[in-house]
């Protein structure tokens, strides 16, 4: 049975100071004091028995118990915001929002194939896609702000309370522009990876420990011309126009690579293959329309995968 003890303002403050990790930011995204958001975090520790928050140095971090609790309360929350936003969307006529966080890898080859095929189902659903690192992306599918992450599965410790649907295996790839001066192959690339600017996975990003451990695997220990980035505008503005060497997922560049623009450097990359599908809370059940949109992101995986 429910503890009536338990109201919305103790899960919606508990949610906001787990995602800032901050009573201060908490108390300003919600419009209230901190002693009041501090109040309400306390009442909500008396009702469970247990600290849900700890101090770390001179902030804080969620606990054990916290992190339990975090999982059924952005469930409940994105529940509810669910039910409202049905019922508002039923009064004006308009569709049911359908939040979906795409990692660069599947934003440019996935995902315009697959909103085209959603959109012939004519279901009048808001589609929201925003991009960005997984650790991130990740935060905001946990607390109830994403419905859906289409991107590379992420490690063990991070999957806690997450479902992952495999589609397909992807590999990271050394790309530079068509005509880069390795292409000629008359030295071996990576005694010749120094000379150029590099362009790195940030240290956030979901391949950055398959990129570390290939270099490393090949005997490159650092690199001194080194850009970190996770923005793909940004990397293939920069690899188009200098002889800088990209390296990133194959999905990211696989259309610069079909139209020429964009080469691969001949490295067997195998070794940094890693599933890629779609993470969903492990307790949410899809409305019609997001089971909807991850048919057509399957199909339109599965006509990647037949190129792979």
């Amino acid at each position: 049975m429910v503890d009536a003890r338990v109201k919305f303002r103790h899960l919606q403050t508990f949610v906001e100071v787990s995602r800032q990790k901050s009573v201060m930011k908490a108390a300003e995204l919600l419009h209230v004091s901190q002693p009041a958001v501090t109040k309400t975090i306390r009442e909500l520790e008396e009702v469970l028995g247990v600290a849900v928050f700890e101090r770390d140095g001179r902030g804080i971090k969620i606990t054990r118990y916290g992190e339990v609790f975090l999982r059924h309360a952005g469930a409940a929350l994105t529940a509810l915001r669910q039910g409202l936003d049905s019922v508002s969307q039923e009064r004006s006529g308009d569709g049911v929002p359908v939040r979906i966080g795409a990692l660069p890898t599947v934003s440019t080859r996935i995902m315009p194939h697959a909103m085209t095929l959603f959109l012939k189902e004519e279901t009048g659903a808001r589609i929201k896609i925003v991009t960005g690192e997984n650790a991130v992306l990740l935060e905001q599918l946990r607390v109830g702000d994403l419905d859906l992450v289409v991107g590379r599965l992420a490690a063990p410790e991070k999957m806690t309370g997450f479902s992952f649907e495999h589609l397909y295996s992807e590999q990271v790839v050394f790309a530079v522009r068509a005509g880069h001066p390795l292409l000629a192959g008359a030295h071996a690339t990576f005694a010749r990876l120094a000379d150029f600017p590099v362009l790195m996975p940030t240290r956030a990003s979901i391949i950055r420990p398959f990129v570390e451990r290939f270099l490393i695997t090949n005997g490159i220990a650092s690199l001194p011309n080194q850009i970190e980035t996770v923005s793909d505008a940004f990397g293939r503005a920069f690899v188009r126009a200098s002889d800088a060497i990209w390296i990133i997922s194959a999905g990211v560049v696989a259309a610069d690579v079909d139209d020429g623009t964009i080469a691969i450097l001949p490295i067997d990359t195998s070794e940094t293959k890693g599933p890629v599908g779609l993470t969903m809370r492990a307790d949410a059940v899809p409305p019609l329309a997001l089971s909807l949109l991850m048919q057509t992101i399957r199909e339109a995986a599965t006509a990647v995968s037949a190129k792979l």
